[in-house]
């Protein structure tokens, strides 16, 4: 006779499930972290050097009433993590990133970087992503018509997702790429990989860290190269912040079209600076990353994260060729 239904039951068995999934270490070697790492809800867990712990489902950080891990276990819970995603953790290698399992963000911080304590941020993703219906009913897409962004799928536009850390932008570039065509083959080029498309022709490429020895590291910037090898229809880096934007640009303005990345930045006013910024880590002029950021770009999606945790598409526009050929951005 098998136990009666219970939502505890439910929830039980949902976390178990999630857990496997994603391929984490077992609940005990969580410790106290467990509960809101199986949590469906969750989206990011943070562990702080006075042993807060703070959890954002989906409506801004807030702490977990109550709890405080010690010092010596918010250790072994950083080096277990890490350890988990292949990679060392201690006071020679005292930063680490990681991905597990079925894209799991890891991030931690040992002392002496971490002065007080080890610091550790986990970014968990959604089970089931997200699509462009989705997003709509939940008032995404108020600033910009809809149809506008089908149309920029159907003409294969080349995109640039802009937004702040927690924005959503990874979210909705996976929304905007499950929308392509079954057709088209989209390959996928990210530092960790975090980004989850509803396609069936997805390939994906991860940047490998260097060994201990300081040797074998693979940059983004080799992978956007080695993809261009694989025939993409769609060519996509997860974020720009090096040597990989020349690459794209590159890629873009050679006749890849339905390409797309995304870029930190605090607004669209401020996404000709960090195009810039970026150009000259590859001794780029200004003038220089302006015409192939024009050339190669089609459109600019900035996104914002409201005081109350809403993420949305606050605003659209196009890049355009300033005074004496600096990059300006235009609002639509």
């Amino acid at each position: 006779m098998h136990p009666p239904t219970t939502p505890r039951r439910v929830a039980r068995g949902f976390r178990h499930r999630m857990l496997g999934r994603m391929s984490l270490p077992s609940s005990a070697a969580l410790g106290p972290l467990a509960p809101h790492l199986t949590d469906p809800r969750c989206t990011d867990v943070f562990l702080n050097p006075d042993g807060a712990v703070w959890v954002d489902r989906g409506d801004g950080a807030r702490p977990v009433r109550g709890l405080r891990v010690p010092p010596g276990e918010a250790r072994e819970l950083a080096v277990r993590l890490i350890a988990a995603g292949g990679r060392h953790l201690d006071e020679a290698t005292p930063c680490a990133d990681v991905r597990i399992g079925d894209g799991i963000r890891v991030h931690a911080v040992l002392p002496p970087v971490s002065p007080d304590a080890a610091v550790v941020s986990i970014r968990l993703p959604r089970a089931d992503p997200l699509s462009l219906d989705a997003l709509e009913a939940q008032g995404f897409f108020a600033q910009m018509p809809r149809a506008r962004l089908d149309e920029l799928v159907a003409r294969r536009a080349n995109l640039l997702v802009t937004g702040a850390g927690g924005s959503g932008k990874t979210t909705f570039l996976g929304a905007l790429l499950s929308a392509a065509p079954a057709g088209e083959r989209i390959v996928v080029i990210e530092d960790v990989g975090e980004l989850r498309i509803a396609h069936p022709h997805v390939v994906r490429l991860e940047a490998r860290q260097p060994n201990l020895e300081g040797a074998g590291a693979i940059g983004l910037d080799r992978l956007v190269r080695e993809a261009l090898r694989m025939r993409p229809d769609r060519l996509v880096v997860g974020e720009c912040r090096g040597a990989e934007l020349r690459e794209l640009l590159i890629a873009l303005n050679t006749g890849h079209d339905g390409g797309a990345g995304t870029l930190h930045a605090n607004s669209l006013a401020d996404v000709p600076a960090r195009l810039e910024a970026l150009g000259t880590l590859v001794g780029w002029s200004a003038e220089t990353t302006a015409r192939q950021a024009v050339s190669a770009l089609d459109a600019v999606l900035h996104l914002e994260r409201a005081p109350d945790g809403r993420r949305r598409l606050a605003e659209w526009g196009a890049l355009r060729l300033g005074a004496r050929g600096r990059l300006r951005v235009d609002a639509v």
